[in-house]
C-alpha cells in the first residue's frame, strides 16, 4: 500500500527521493524499519517506513506528509498486520495557517462507517487531531475494504482544496509543535524509536527526515 500512496502522491507532486543516511535502515523494538524520505514539489516532505518482525507475524507500513507548500494538515498513514488483525489508522493534525474545507474527507469515510472501529485512546495530542481521521480494525476479510477506504481518502485528501500557506511562520510553528510533542510527551511509536536510538538519534530522525523540520 505504501508504493500505491507514493504513486498518487507522484502523480499530482514530482517526488525527488532523499537521503535517509544512517536511518534507511534500523532495527528497533523487534522490528526491521526501512526509511524512505522524499520532497513532493508544491506539497513537502514525504517520508516511508515499511517495517517486519516477529518472524514476519507483524508487518507495519507508514506514510507521512508533512504539507509546507500547500495549507493542508499534516498527514500520517498506519496499517499493522498482526496476529491475523488488519489495522488502518490515518491521522489528520491541524497544521493550518488558514482556513480549509475537508468535507471530502468525512464523505470517503461515510462510504465505509461500517467497517469495524477501533479505539483509538487518549492522547496528548487529540486536541489537535482532526475529526476526519480514521481508526479502523478488521479481519484479513476486511481488508480489501480497508484498502479501498485508505485510497478514496488519501485521494480525498490531496484533491482538497488547499491553497500556500496564508503565514508559513504560522505553519512552520504548528507543525514544530506536534513534532516536538511526539519527542517530549511521547506517541505510540515514538518511544519505542526514543528508547531505542536514544533521545538525540530519535530527535535527528524525526526532525530531519521523517517531518523534515530541520535541515
Amino acid at each position: 500500500m505504501t508504493e500505491k500512496l507514493v504513486n498518487i502522491i507522484g502523480e499530482r507532486f514530482p517526488l525527488t527521493e532523499l537521503s535517509a543516511g544512517e536511518f534507511a535502515s534500523l532495527k528497533v523494538g523487534g522490528m526491521k524499519f526501512n526509511i524512505k524520505a522524499y520532497h513532493a514539489e508544491g506539497l513537502g516532505r514525504v517520508s516511508v517506513m515499511r517495517a517486519s518482525g516477529f518472524f514476519g507475524l507483524m508487518k507495519m507500513d507508514t506514510v507521512m506528509i508533512t504539507p509546507t507548500e500547500l495549507d493542508l494538515p499534516l498527514y500520517s498513514y498506519d496499517r499493522i498486520y498482526a496476529m491475523g488483525n488488519d489495522t488502518l489508522i490515518v491521522e489528520l493534525y491541524d497544521t493550518l495557517s488558514g482556513e480549509l474545507d475537508a468535507s471530502a474527507l468525512d464523505s470517503a469515510k461515510a462510504e465505509f462507517a461500517s467497517l469495524p472501529e477501533r479505539d483509538a485512546g487518549e492522547h496528548w495530542y487529540d486536541g489537535i487531531k482532526l475529526k476526519e481521521s480514521i481508526s479502523k480494525k478488521g479481519k484479513k476479510a476486511h481488508t480489501p475494504a480497508l484498502d479501498e477506504l485508505a485510497i478514496k481518502h488519501f485521494h480525498a485528501y490531496l484533491g482538497l482544496s488547499a491553497v500556500a500557506p496564508s503565514s508559513a511562520d504560522k505553519k512552520r510553528e504548528k507543525t514544530e509543535y506536534y513534532v516536538n510533542g511526539l519527542l517530549e510527551r511521547g506517541g505510540p511509536s515514538t518511544d519505542v524509536f526514543k528508547k531505542s536510538l536514544g533521545k538525540e538519534k530519535a530527535e535527528e530522525l524525526f526532525k530531519k527526515v521523517l517531518f523534515g523540520t530541520e535541515k
